[in-house]
C-alpha cells in the first residue's frame, strides 16, 4: 500500500492463498483447501514468474540484448507472459502456439504486440503432430530443432532451469510462509513440470513429510490446456523440469471432472479459473475426501484465470 511501482516486473508474485471456505461446506470436506491465486499477477497467469526469471537469466547470460529477438513454443500462458515482459524490456518476441487454445489465448499475446505463429502452420511441426495423435511435446520440439537450425534463440521453457528455479524461489518460499510452515500437502497439475518441480522441491526440503501430488489429463485426453500426461508417454515426450523424484503421487483428472471443479469454485468462492486450475481442484477434492487429510492443510496451485476460456464451453 502506498508504494508506486515503475514496471509490471515488480507486481510478479506474493500471490494470495485463500481457503476455499464454502468449497468445502458445498462438498462436505473436512480438510483446509488453500486456493494459491496466480490470475494475481500482471498478465493474470503463474507463468509470470518463468518469464521473468527466464529473461533475466538470459540477459545475464548474454543470450539477448535491449532490440534483440527470442522465440518459444507454448500453449499460451508462457507465451502471453513473455510477450508481455518482452514489450516491457524492449525485446522483439515471436511465440509459436497451436490452434486448439482458447481465442482469448492469441488474442491477449496479439494484444502485447507479437506476431504469432501458430504450429500447425509449420511444415515440421505439423508432420510431428500427426504422426503423434496431436501431442503438443512433440510438435513443440519440432519447431525447437527448427529455430536452433535458424540459429534463433529459444527460451525452451520445457528444459531451462529457469523455469523450476523461478518457482523455487518464489511459489514455494511464499506458500510455506503464508501457511506460517503448517501445509501438509501441495497439488499442482503437470505442464511442462517447473511449478510441482520448484515449488515442491522448496516445500521438500523445509519438511520431507509434505505430501506432493502431481496432477495429469485422463488417458487419451490432450485437450486440457496447459497440462499434459506423463505417466504413460513415450520418454522423448517426457516434460524436461519435470522432477519424479518430487512428487509422491499422481492424479488423473477426466475432462469433465476438470471443468465441473472449475465451475464449482465458481459458484462458492467467486473464484474464476481455467481448466487446468480445475484439474487441480478435482485432485484435491478427492485427497480432501480421505480419512488420513481430514484437518490437514491442502494447498493447490491454481494457475490462471477463467477469462481465457469465455470462448470455450466450460463455463456455458
Amino acid at each position: 500500500m502506498g508504494k508506486i511501482y515503475n514496471s509490471i516486473v515488480e507486481l510478479v508474485g506474493n500471490t494470495p492463498l485463500l481457503r476455499l471456505n464454502r468449497f468445502e461446506e458445498e462438498l462436505g470436506i473436512e480438510a483446509n483447501i488453500l486456493a494459491k491465486l496466480e490470475y494475481f499477477n500482471p498478465t493474470s497467469s503463474i507463468k509470470d514468474r518463468i518469464a521473468v526469471a527466464m529473461i533475466e537469466d538470459a540477459e545475464a547470460a548474454g543470450k539477448i540484448k535491449k532490440g534483440g529477438f527470442f522465440a518459444e513454443t507454448t500453449s499460451g500462458n508462457t507465451g502471453i507472459s513473455l510477450a508481455a515482459f518482452a514489450t516491457v524490456k524492449g525485446y522483439k518476441f515471436q511465440p509459436y502456439m497451436s490452434k486448439n487454445v482458447s481465442e482469448e489465448r492469441s488474442k491477449v499475446i496479439r494484444a502485447y504486440g507479437a506476431d504469432l505463429v501458430y504450429q500447425e502452420d509449420v511444415p515440421e511441426a505439423k508432420k510431428a503432430l500427426d504422426e503423434n495423435n496431436g501431442d503438443f511435446v512433440a510438435g513443440t520440439a519440432a519447431i525447437k530443432k527448427k529455430l536452433a537450425e535458424q540459429g534463433v534463440f529459444v527460451m525452451n521453457q520445457m528444459f531451462n532451469p529457469k523455469n523450476p528455479g523461478g518457482h523455487y524461489e518464489s511459489t514455494g518460499k511464499e506458500i510455506w510462509e503464508d501457511t506460517d510452515g503448517k501445509v501438509d500437502v501441495l497439488v499442482s497439475s503437470v505442464g511442462t513440470g517447473g511449478t510441482i518441480s520448484g515449488t515442491g522441491r522448496y516445500l521438500k526440503e523445509k519438511n520431507p513429510d509434505i505430501k506432493i501430488i502431481a496432477v495429469e489429463p485422463a488417458a487419451g485426453e490432450f485437450d486440457i490446456t496447459g497440462i499434459h500426461r506423463f505417466s504413460d508417454v513415450p520418454e522423448n515426450h517426457f516434460p524436461g523440469n519435470l522432477d519424479r523424484a518430487v512428487y509422491d503421487e499422481v492424479i488423473t483428472a477426466p475432462q469433465d471432472e476438470a471443468k465441473k471443479a472449475a465451475r464449482e469454485v465458481a459458484r462458492t468462492d467467486g473464484i474464476l479459473v481455467g481448466v487446468s486450475s480445475g484439474a487441480a481442484l478435482y485432485a484435491a477434492k478427492l485427497l480432501a475426501k480421505r480419512p488420513e487429510y481430514k484437518g490437514k492443510n491442502i494447498a493447490v496451485i491454481l494457475p490462471d484465470t477463467g477469462l481465457r476460456y469465455l470462448s470455450t464451453d466450460l463455463f456455458e
